[in-house]
């Protein structure tokens, strides 16, 4: 255990340790890390990026030209429910503008339980417009249906952001047929990805 990362929690040492011997170059860990100083913080802070170039041996500088160039990277604190809006041609065309707009009305009225942000293309375009929770894939929003998914997301308040219960309950046409029903959701606002600990089985 570093100085750096003496504060993180066991579990979170333990992932930052684990990465850090897969590299035989410690700056390559950069992402991977700063994903884990995510969790730990809940968004990439001056701590953060501070900690992950002690690891690393970088400058926290050098550390926020990676955090500012890739947008699951928050760099402000968002709510439990980070609620990313596509509005990029297809969904634009077909309401994505008018699903922002709801989305972040409803936002405002969540006492910063969900955050609302417009986002470029999450590669659902037949499924237009389609959104994000926590980075899970809801396709074929309608504004009246998205105010609707941020008021459960406010009142239920989930444990696991599941796509397929969402889709279910709030989604319309979808891209294509997803398959087998995913288990694993996110619980947090990053993406979902079960060994470091930000995935989880739901109801």
């Amino acid at each position: 255990m570093t100085s750096a990362m003496s504060h993180w929690s066991a579990a979170n040492q333990e992932r930052a340790g684990v990465i850090l011997a897969s590299y035989p170059e410690q700056r390559s860990a950069i992402m991977p890390l700063l994903y884990i100083a995510s969790l730990e913080h809940s968004f990439v802070c001056d701590d953060a990026m501070r900690e992950v170039g002690e690891l690393v041996g970088i400058t926290p500088a050098q550390v926020q030209s990676v955090a500012s160039f890739y947008t699951m990277f928050k760099r402000e604190e968002v709510g439990q429910y980070l609620v990313s809006v596509c509005t990029s041609i297809s969904c634009h065309l077909l309401g994505g503008d008018d699903v922002l707009e709801a989305v972040t009305a409803a936002a405002g009225e969540a006492d910063d339980v969900v955050s609302a942000e417009r986002a470029e293309c999450i590669g659902a375009c037949g499924g237009a417009p389609a959104i994000q929770v926590n980075y899970e894939t809801v396709e074929g929003l309608t504004a009246d249906k998205a105010t609707a998914l941020v008021g459960w997301l406010s009142g239920s308040r989930p444990e696991v952001v599941l796509a397929d219960e969402m889709q279910q309950l709030f989604g319309g046409q979808r891209s294509f047929d997803w398959g087998p029903t995913e288990p694993d959701g996110a619980i947090c606002p990053v993406p979902a990805f079960g060994p470091f600990g930000s995935a989880r089985e739901g109801r």
